[in-house]
């Protein structure tokens, strides 16, 4: 049976009431078709404006592979040269990718050309917008962001091929403990359920997200993302009203990250082998209990 997914709404010409009804307050999903359209953004940022704003930089490159236990999280594999990377990703399909690079730190003039939708919610966290780049075939492993913040997240010049699940089916998904991530052995296309059988009927919503398009995608929710074409994204970022989700914010990036890099220094491998078998153990013990209760 494996994973049963449903697609995510899709809205337009949305007012802050419906938002706030809709998707904020009951924290679901919708993909925005047309939020970015007065964007300057919307047409300006083609690959070669992109390329020449910012210029001959070294950026961090990230791929598909398993993450090596024994490094903190989010070590890039490879460096090149931001031009010639950008050709790359134009002209064939490869793994790499661009993740929490600060692009606009070589390159502020790129902050004139969007605005976080303000009309829509309060709590935007203006100084920290991310962009993301990728070739096509490129995979954004199963995770959820450590900061908990809601997300618009739009895309352009390409196809993204977007998953998600709520919060709620965490262990189903075999978290990794003390960490954002899933364990990486299954394919989220098609994973192998008799081998994870937690995984059969757990719930999530589906989209391709296209040109111009805006995925909300609230507070905690688990996101796997491929690109279709060589494309990029920018994800802005706001902070959700909760004190609760606030203070795990705060944990997570402090407390539980410290401690999990500094296991991974002192244990490496012995302490990832752990934690996948604990994260196997929770799933088969949240299966067995059906959880979560839906």
């Amino acid at each position: 049976m494996g994973f049963l997914l449903e697609p995510i709404e899709r809205v337009s010409n949305i007012t802050k009431e419906e938002f706030e009804d809709k998707y904020l307050n009951t924290r679901q999903p919708v993909i925005i078709t047309d939020m970015a359209k007065n964007w300057p953004a919307y047409e300006k940022w083609t690959f070669d404006h992109i390329k020449e704003t910012v210029g001959n930089k070294t950026v961090p490159l990230y791929d598909n592979a398993k993450a090596d236990p024994s490094k903190p999280i989010n070590v890039s594999a490879s460096e090149m040269d931001f031009s010639a990377y950008i050709d790359l990703i134009q002209s064939q399909p490869t793994e790499l990718r661009i993740f929490a690079y600060d692009i606009f730190k070589h390159a502020p003039k790129l902050l004139d050309d969007y605005c976080s939708p303000k009309e829509l919610m309060g709590g935007f966290l203006d100084r920290y917008p991310n962009m993301f780049f990728g070739g096509k075939g490129s995979v954004t492993f199963l995770h959820y962001d450590i900061d908990l913040a809601h997300i618009f997240h739009t895309h352009f010049h390409g196809r993204k091929h977007i998953i998600l699940f709520d919060y709620k089916w965490k262990e189903r998904l075999y978290r990794i403990p003390f960490a954002t991530y899933a364990l990486e052995d299954y394919d989220v296309l098609n994973p192998d359920t008799n081998k994870f059988p937690a995984l059969n009927g757990v719930q999530g919503v589906e989209a391709f997200l296209e040109h111009g398009e805006t995925l909300f995608m609230p507070t905690g929710w688990w996101h796997w993302m491929k690109y279709l074409n060589g494309s990029f994204s920018i994800s802005l970022r706001a902070w959700d009203k909760s004190p609760i989700i606030k203070a795990k914010s705060l944990y997570n990036l402090t407390i539980q990250r410290k401690f999990d890099d500094f296991m991974k220094t002192q244990f490496k491998d012995k302490y990832m082998d752990w934690k996948e078998e604990l994260a196997i153990k929770r799933a088969m013990k949240a299966l067995e209990a059906g959880q979560p209760i839906i």
